[in-house]
């Protein structure tokens, strides 16, 4: 088993169930999750074990979704998504741990403005492209993206909001499509050692929190102001993601 304190134990447990409730209610949670594990893991441990709790949580939301992808859009991103996670694997080859945390805190940062773009300059509705270079370009950095740090969300949600998909359609269709791209990640985190013995069984230790979280997910998800909850979410993952900075 990983050498872990108390403490460290405690902030995957949480992460686990936040994992849980950005699967099936609050997606804008995950920003925070990303950091939060490297800062008490070492770095590439970090993106192996979370990518076994997302997994986990993929299970739920795919099976609760189960009726709402719209396959089209999936299978539009897919294979500039695979071509990106390869070169995310090649990236990930050439760094250490103390590479690698400064790395995925600039990710982090960047995802963020990238967001704040999006909402704050023009609004939730403001257009952005739509043509197929748009749905390469966006499944490139996803699959670039997810593979160096489990990091790709706010650039799938530019891109299915360009899609002007309901509400349940634009939920479904990402929980299908992060199902996929997760499980293609596999064989190369393991490869590199991101995955081991010892990160799957926390990973399923975690098992019960991602269910509690999942459960919550679905519950609060009409019950909380969700612009108050989104801007305390990323001011806690800019705060988390300037730690590993330093």
């Amino acid at each position: 088993m990983l050498d872990l304190s108390g403490f460290d134990y405690a902030v995957v447990a949480l992460c686990a169930v936040m994992v849980g409730i950005t699967k099936t209610g609050l997606p804008g949670l995950l920003i925070l999750v990303v950091p939060l594990m490297a800062s008490v893991l070492p770095a590439r441990i970090s993106v192996g074990v979370l990518l076994g709790i997302l997994i986990l949580a993929d299970l739920f939301a795919a099976s609760y979704y189960r009726h709402q992808a719209l396959w089209r859009h999936v299978f539009r991103l897919l294979p500039l998504t695979l071509a990106g996670i390869i070169v995310g694997y090649f990236g990930l080859r050439a760094v250490n741990d103390e590479q690698l945390k400064p790395i995925i805190g600039i990710i982090v940062l960047v995802l963020l403005g990238l967001n704040y773009w999006r909402t704050a300059v023009g609004g939730e509705e403001r257009p952005v492209p739509s043509q197929w270079w748009f749905a390469a370009g966006a499944g490139f950095m996803v699959g670039v993206m997810t593979m160096l740090a489990n990091a790709a969300g706010p650039i799938i949600v530019i891109y299915l909001l360009s899609m002007r998909l309901p509400k349940l359609q634009f939920v479904g269709t990402t929980a299908w499509y992060f199902f996929i791209i997760n499980w293609l990640k596999v064989p190369f985190s393991a490869n590199l050692g991101l995955m081991t013995i010892e990160s799957v069984k926390l990973d399923l230790m975690m098992l019960p929190l991602v269910v509690v979280g999942a459960i919550v997910g679905i519950f609060i998800l009409k019950r909380i102001p969700l612009k108050i909850f989104n801007l305390v979410v990323q001011i806690l993952a800019a705060l988390a993601a300037i730690k590993l900075l330093f």
